[in-house]
């Protein structure tokens, strides 16, 4: 099941209430899971909402814009952090939306991604509006996806690393790096 964009919303709104690492390095020192966020721009309510939703089960999300070391206007050194701070997390996560499906820039990132990370590290977080739509292309299914779900034996909810092909999932704040 993909995460609702209302729920993503939701979350975005509890930002204020939960402490970010102020850089990639900072979160790297915490030795805490870190993960890159590969998304739209326009899309910025949505990754806000992503981050606390991961930060709240132990993960420190890096998104490009929080990042004062990035160029203001992107260019050629905008590409090289890029794909330094992709290297420098544990994990790579596509945040799927309309938005980020019609972007220049995120399948460059996927793609580099996929050159340089253990495949099994690369996460795709397909999103769903209230309609059930969901957003993706057909590439993005090579990959694990971050799903909501409840575990039936223990009656938890939360967030969960699924599989494509088996179904099964692990969920979040099990995962090591």
């Amino acid at each position: 099941m993909a995460i609702k964009t209302r729920n993503l919303r939701a979350a975005a709104a509890r930002s204020n209430r939960i402490s970010v690492a102020k850089s990639l390095n900072e979160a790297l020192a915490k030795n805490k899971q870190t993960a890159f966020l590969c998304h739209s721009h326009k899309d910025y309510e949505l990754a806000k909402g992503l981050q606390v939703l991961l930060k709240e089960n132990g993960w420190d999300l890096y998104i490009d814009w929080e990042d004062n070391e990035m160029p203001a206007t992107p260019n050629d050194e905008t590409a090289r952090k890029i794909k330094s701070k992709i290297q420098a997390t544990d994990w790579f996560l596509l945040l799927a939306t309309s938005n980020s499906v019609n972007s220049r820039w995120c399948p460059w990132e996927i793609g580099y991604a996929d050159a340089v990370k253990n495949h099994e590290k690369i996460l795709i977080v397909p999103t769903a509006d209230d309609y059930g739509n969901w957003y993706g292309n057909e590439y993005l299914q090579l990959y694990k996806k971050i799903d909501e779900g409840s575990n039936k034996i223990t009656g938890k909810s939360g967030y969960a690393v699924f599989d494509r092909s088996s179904g099964s999932g692990t969920w979040i704040e099990n995962i090591t790096p």
